[in-house]
């Protein structure tokens, strides 16, 4: 009997369509399994970067909704035939080149990242009838094989049947200016004659009306970042933007005006003041704000009229926390920093703070920004950031967030 002889390639290849049919099986949600998979598919092929595009069916545009490694085209669009991404598209045929063969390519329009002195690897997500979107690999050491990419080839082919079986369907925030724009910041923190840097160039753009979840294990720059957005804490390096203004060297008066009528915080630990009722807590705060709303409308918001004359000590964890959404919302502010602010909580308590975070971003348009530990709440995200080793290391745009209530840890 003849012996098939079986390429190691195609052991490899057959392997890795397996683990992305497991992600695709086994993900709770669309998204986790795109992200997943375009994990795998980095590892395999040693990409530093990687990222999906996919198409926007309202704006006809091919538009990076999930990235992960140090990449930082999220957001970024292109028509059918603009640029790398386009061209792609276009042609509904991977390509791939080595460092520097291609001469000025760029992503997708004239003001995309230029990545022509990279190797690259693009391949369309195409299901038989048309193109759906493309996966994009980047920064490999070495160049990219004709057995790579078919590999992905096969995996995009899978991953767009998915795709188009369960309706995929998202709104990019390309179409808005960023609210919050973090550039090449830098943190410092000198202890004796050593200097720990935390955070090591983080690039960001957060936008008007979106809850965004900011994950990451302890030590990696969540918290740190956060101060800095809030102005609780000065950058080593780098550039931060608050709807146009300038914000990375305020003088005290500048930080003094944004912190009071700019931000509303939201921390684990509650700091409610305990001589203070609950409505003394939120005036306090109405107080020193330019243009306050009503503090017992504040109270109203989060469900708590009835504890309004009540101590600190007199509530639950859930009603302290509670008690200070309403004294960050007092403020009318433009952007909500919430750090940590169910770590403290039981699951249900934990759900009922954040139906009131929900209900702010919702129907207050009001942008939140949250850290957490916990990657089951990032599932209410519309994005997702994950930090480490104090730089960005995926983001991904949830294409169907939960409702608070539809968790589960």
């Amino acid at each position: 009997m003849k012996k098939i002889k079986i390429h190691t390639e195609d052991t490899r290849n057959i392997q890795m369509l397996w683990r992305i049919m497991e992600q695709l099986r086994e993900a709770n949600q669309l998204e986790d399994a795109l992200h997943g998979s375009l994990d795998l598919l980095r590892e395999a092929t040693g990409s530093e970067k990687g990222s999906i595009w996919m198409l926007d069916a309202l704006s006809n545009r091919f538009i990076c909704i999930i990235q992960s490694g140090t990449s930082t085209s999220l957001g970024e669009s292109a028509e059918v035939g603009e640029g790398l991404i386009g061209e792609v598209v276009q042609a509904g045929e991977p390509r791939r080149y080595k460092a520097g063969e291609a001469k000025a390519i760029r992503l997708a329009g004239a003001d995309s990242t230029d990545i022509s002195d990279k190797t690259i690897l693009c391949v369309p997500i195409s299901t038989p009838a048309h193109v759906i979107g493309c996966l994009l690999l980047t920064c490999k050491e070495t160049d990219y094989t004709e057995e790579e990419q078919k590999m992905c080839d096969n995996c995009c082919s899978i991953l767009a049947l998915d795709i188009e079986d369960k309706g995929l369907e998202f709104r990019p925030f390309e179409e808005r200016e960023p609210i919050v724009s973090v550039r090449d910041i830098v943190k410092e923190f000198k202890s004796g004659e050593e200097t720990r840097r935390i955070l090591k160039g983080v690039n960001l753009d957060v936008y008007p009306g979106e809850l965004m979840v900011v994950l990451g294990e302890s030590g990696c720059g969540k918290s740190t970042l956060l101060n800095i957005i809030g102005g609780m804490d000065m950058m080593t390096d780098g550039h931060l933007l608050v709807d146009g203004s300038d914000m990375s060297k305020p003088t005290e008066d500048e930080l003094t005006e944004y912190r009071r009528n700019y931000i509303g915080f939201i921390f684990q630990s509650y700091n409610l003041m305990p001589n203070l009722s609950a409505i003394e807590n939120i005036e306090f705060i109405g107080e020193i704000a330019k243009e306050p709303m009503d503090s017992m409308e504040a109270l109203r918001l989060v469900g708590l009229e009835d504890k309004a004359g009540n101590l600190p000590s007199a509530l639950s964890g859930g009603q302290m926390q509670r008690i200070s959404i309403a004294r960050a919302l007092v403020k009318n502010p433009k952007i909500i920093l919430a750090d940590e602010p169910t770590a403290a909580l039981d699951y249900e308590t934990s759900i009922m703070v954040l139906r009131v975070i929900e209900q702010i971003v919702k129907e207050r348009k009001t942008t939140v920004l949250m850290v957490t530990h916990n990657p089951e709440i990032a599932k209410m995200a519309n994005r997702v950031i994950k930090l480490r080793d104090g730089k960005i290391s995926s983001i991904r745009v949830n294409l169907h967030p939960l409702k608070a209530e539809d968790l589960v840890w």
